[in-house]
């Protein structure tokens, strides 16, 4: 046997078991989520989004995948990394405000010297997040890569102190695992094992195609093909709602795969998260568009309207 496939068969992950873990557990775990996500929407940063542009995201998808890591570290690797550049370009671009405010000459060359530092450790940087991605996963793979066992650990520890140590971020990965956990619970007659493969095909590919998915959202939400200023800026909550990215992965998925059953999982995922048919609608939308090219979503719109739910409903 080779190597490679060693490697595979020593790190490959059981398949997913949905509608086995107990109620009062998937309710409190449900719960924890929903308070992350709103209070991570509350402090969101103004510079949110800005370190998961296509290629980042797909570099790191594509190491991860070299490194047969969990499918969960690579959304951890690219949260952590999105987290500590912001903090990290931040404090540096403020270092330089003493300068800045005595008109001190060479003040730009400071700025330019630090974003040049930042460019030459961008890749190691990016590198480090997927190493502690992997540590924080539950088969842990050391990384062979082209740094000295110094830069790289020298590199974690800059990122761990930047991030005070709390790089365990919960990532949309985690919702679509919960919520079709909820989704198995309460009977959905879609097979789960099938719409979990579904959905993660999905979420590559929303992380792949992040502002054109986005975009396209926008500009449904606000009937305009030309949003503001303002209008893009309000928007950025929408962007980084991991519940909400997570419902329309799940509606998209189960719509591709069996439109009949589409309306009942939408009214799902409406009582468990709270949100309206008409914003998972339109989300499923834009990830079709961009997917398979179908608008067909918008002609299957639920009817029956229900109450808003926190905890799942019991059977």
């Amino acid at each position: 046997m080779s190597s490679e496939v060693q490697a595979v068969s020593r790190f490959r992950t059981p398949e997913p078991v949905f509608g086995v873990v107990a109620p009062e557990i998937i309710e409190d775990t449900l719960i924890c989520l929903a308070t992350e996500n709103e209070q991570y929407l509350n402090e969101l940063s103004d510079q949110a989004g800005c370190f998961k542009e296509t290629q980042i995201v797909e570099f790191v998808f594509l190491l991860c995948e070299k490194w047969f890591l969990d499918q969960s570290a690579r959304y951890q690797a690219v949260e952590i990394f999105e987290r500590f550049m912001i903090k990290h370009v931040e404090e540096s671009y403020n270092s330089t405000a003493e300068s800045r405010i005595n008109n001190e000459q060479g003040e730009g060359n400071i700025w330019g010297t630090l974003k040049a530092q930042m460019c030459d450790t961008f890749v190691l940087r990016l590198v480090s997040c997927i190493q502690l991605a992997s540590k924080l996963s539950f088969h842990y793979n050391s990384l062979d890569y082209s740094y000295t066992k110094q830069n790289l650990v020298e590199s974690e520890l800059a990122i761990l102190k930047a991030l005070r140590f709390q790089i365990n971020v919960p990532t949309p990965f985690a919702y679509v695992e919960l919520l079709l956990e909820v989704l198995g619970h309460n009977g959905c007659l879609l097979p789960m094992k099938q719409l979990h493969k579904m959905c993660m095909h999905l979420l590559d590919l929303t992380y792949l195609m992040r502002n054109i998915i986005y975009g396209t959202l926008l500009k449904i939400s606000i009937e305009n093909s030309t949003p503001s200023e303002l209008q893009i800026a309000k928007f950025l909550s929408v962007k980084e709602d991991f519940m909400l990215l997570a419902v329309g992965v799940i509606s998209t998925s189960a719509f591709i795969l069996n439109p009949e059953y589409w309306n009942q999982v939408v009214e799902h995922l409406n009582c468990i998260t709270g949100i309206t048919t008409q914003s998972i609608l339109e989300f499923s939308y834009a990830i079709l568009k961009h997917s398979v090219g179908t608008t067909n979503p918008r002609k299957n719109k639920g009817t029956r309207s229900s109450e808003n739910y926190v905890v799942p409903p019991t059977k």
